[in-house]
């Protein structure tokens, strides 16, 4: 069947993954697109067959659908993110709660799906951004049809969705609330004014490699500029120069980096001025941020998520609690003072030391943190070591729990598990292997990245008597 083809007047039925739309043609033909919403009338031309869909792009629109609306970026449909952006936020959530459904459908169609918990706050709620550094950035196709000459090609910003050679240089980003916007562009210009090089992908070379920047409700401020080569002098020259222009940096460190990709986790992270971490606080309970460390990145969200996870565990005060994937302990931490005792357990050490400075700063002293690939410590000898669980909460990375994992936790029969997931497909793949003993009460989605396709869903399972 040939890749390119022809599609008159088709209307945009739902979205797909990674924000993409979805149009059916009469013969049943599925095409992806994008910056479609949902109800728009297009046509359309395909440019690549996959297995079970086409990809193509809206050549016309004949109407619009009552969903869209103006996207606040600029940016919006070059830049890899808030690919919903152009969207009515009721219909995002909308599709994200059948999203929910359409994962859930193989496990059992008696599923009560609880309505979608949606975030206040749609702009400037993430906590974490990181942004790269490109000596030929993407040009426009007015840039690229005008005949300007001399057209400036460095830039920073985010990657094409993609195309992770190409990165698009972002002017205003609606995601972190300032001063992010002034940082980035404060070291982009310095950087072109001081003759400082840019990070060329091809051929591996240049200065200013990646941006990391991290804040908290706190106001403070984390900055970590990587660095492809090691070149001292216009290092400490930027540094200086970026601590001297913002007092909200709390933390400003730095990572040389020449290795294939840009992950500082095999990296060594340097102090160049302030703490080495920036404070956050969740429910009275105080928590240090590291530039390694992994923590929800829309705050006021995270909140919300936790009041679920401890209204699910349902604790009267006797139980033991592991807390799988823990991370820094932040869920450990927050249901405590409900539990007898809680058993985090986490592969990262710099995560886990975080949690046991964390647990000491808030003066808790029934939990504990221990180190190790999961699938390798959670065995017979840890359950005799640490006690049975009578409450899991787990809360894994997106390709889900290891099936070794899930064995021991049928072996265990524990009464309650909770289940967060920021990943509906294998979240379900996972339970479809728990249901053998557990039965599903409730499915609670809340959203937590507006204008993106990703849900957060917490799901209660109890024991089958």
């Amino acid at each position: 069947m040939s890749k390119n083809k022809v599609f008159h007047s088709l209307e945009i039925v739902d979205i797909g993954s990674k924000g993409q739309s979805i149009v059916k043609t009469n013969d049943g033909i599925v095409v992806m697109v994008t910056n479609g919403v949902p109800g728009d009338i297009v046509d359309i031309e395909t440019y690549r067959k996959k297995k079970n869909y086409f990809l193509g792009n809206i050549t016309k629109f004949h109407s619009y659908s009552k969903n869209r609306i103006e996207a606040k970026c600029e940016h919006f449909g070059t830049c890899g993110g808030c690919k919903w952006q152009n969207m009515m936020y009721d219909s995002q959530t909308h599709f994200k709660e059948n999203k929910i459904k359409y994962s859930f459908k193989n496990i059992s169609n008696n599923i009560e799906l609880q309505p979608i918990i949606k975030c206040n706050e749609l702009y400037y709620y993430r906590n974490k951004l990181e942004f790269s550094f490109t000596e030929n950035r993407w040009l426009t196709n007015k840039e690229i049809k005008s005949e300007v000459k001399g057209i400036e090609r460095r830039g920073i910003g985010f990657h094409i969705s993609g195309m992770w050679d190409k990165v698009v240089d972002i002017k205003n980003c609606h995601l972190q609330s300032d001063p992010s916007n002034k940082i980035r562009l404060f070291v982009k210009e310095f950087a072109i004014n001081n003759s400082i090089s840019f990070y060329n992908s091809k051929l591996k070379k240049g200065l200013l490699r990646n941006l990391m920047i991290r804040n908290s409700s706190l106001n403070e401020f984390m900055v970590i500029i990587q660095f492809f080569e090691n070149d001292s002098k216009k290092i400490n020259l930027i540094l200086h120069h970026l601590k001297n222009s913002f007092a909200e940096i709390k933390s400003l460190q730095y990572v040389i980096n020449n290795k294939q990709n840009d992950s500082i986790y095999d990296r060594e992270v340097k102090l160049f001025s302030g703490e080495k971490y920036i404070n956050e606080k969740i429910d009275n309970l105080d928590f240090k941020i590291y530039p390694k460390s992994f923590f929800q990145t829309n705050i006021n969200q995270t909140i919300k998520l936790y009041d679920i996870v401890k209204d699910f565990a349902n604790l009267k005060g006797d139980e033991i609690v592991y807390d799988l994937y823990s991370g820094l302990g932040t869920i450990s931490q927050f249901i405590a003072k409900k539990a007898k005792k809680v058993i985090g357990i986490e592969s990262i050490l710099e995560a886990v030391l975080s949690a046991r400075e964390s647990a000491i700063l808030n003066k808790i002293n029934n939990v504990e943190f221990v180190t190790g690939d999961m699938k390798n410590i959670f065995t017979s000898n840890f359950i005799s070591e640490y006690g049975d669980p009578d409450v899991i909460i787990t809360d894994p990375p997106r390709d889900g729990m290891h099936k070794d994992v899930i064995k021991e936790i049928l072996k265990l029969e524990t009464r309650i598990i909770v289940y967060v997931s920021c990943n509906p497909s294998t979240q379900c793949r996972d339970l479809v292997l728990l249901r053998e003993k557990y039965d599903l009460k409730k499915v609670q989605p809340i959203d937590m990245f507006p204008h993106t396709d990703h849900v957060e869903n917490v799901v209660l399972l109890e024991y089958k008597d």
